[in-house]
């Protein structure tokens, strides 16, 4: 693996990564659209509309970054604006797919351990889930209503248990939450 010295929390999640072939570039550009204070969780590579690039979650936000010779391309999703997240996986790679104001943005050929594994992360820090924290509560608004709404709040929160992100007692906690919703 390369070690790319560039920050401290973009080496870390460089060194996660099992390639960074077409992505090098991109990896040492990554401070330039960082934001003060913004500090990189996880990446992995994909392909977005015309370009091979990088994918990184930040504290703050999703970002896409491609930086060619000739054409460089940067596309964020702050958390707040993000709807949903959607991973589908083949064989070896997949596609990660946001939806956000409205928009849906498809990032393919991701590897696969590495997006799933984005892709649940991406789906905790939506659900306001933070490993070894105990679980949001409600912030008096109206409950989500719906069939499919609880389904799905269900099936992520079985995701984050089997993904040890969250304990046996934040997950009975949760669940009784969404099942009260009802």
């Amino acid at each position: 693996m390369v070690a790319f010295n560039v920050r401290p929390d973009i080496d870390a999640a460089a060194a996660k990564l099992k390639s960074t072939m077409g992505s090098k570039r991109e990896i040492e550009r990554l401070p330039e659209v960082l934001w003060e204070g913004e500090t990189v969780e996880m990446l992995a590579t994909g392909v977005y509309g015309k370009g091979n690039g990088l994918v990184a979650m930040t504290d703050k936000r999703l970002i896409f970054l491609k930086h060619g010779i000739m054409s460089q391309q940067v596309e964020d999703f702050p958390y707040a604006r993000i709807s949903s997240v959607q991973w589908s996986g083949g064989m070896l790679m997949g596609t990660l797919q946001v939806f956000a104001s409205g928009n849906k943005a498809e990032i393919k050929q991701m590897p696969k351990d590495v997006g799933k594994d984005l892709a649940d992360a991406l789906r905790a820090r939506l659900a306001g889930v933070t490993p070894g924290a105990p679980p949001a509560t409600p912030a008096g608004g109206p409950a989500p209503a719906g069939g499919q709404d609880v389904a799905s709040r269900l099936a992520t929160l079985d995701g984050l248990r089997s993904q040890g992100l969250v304990t046996e007692e934040e997950y009975a906690q949760r669940r009784t939450q969404i099942l009260d919703s009802l």
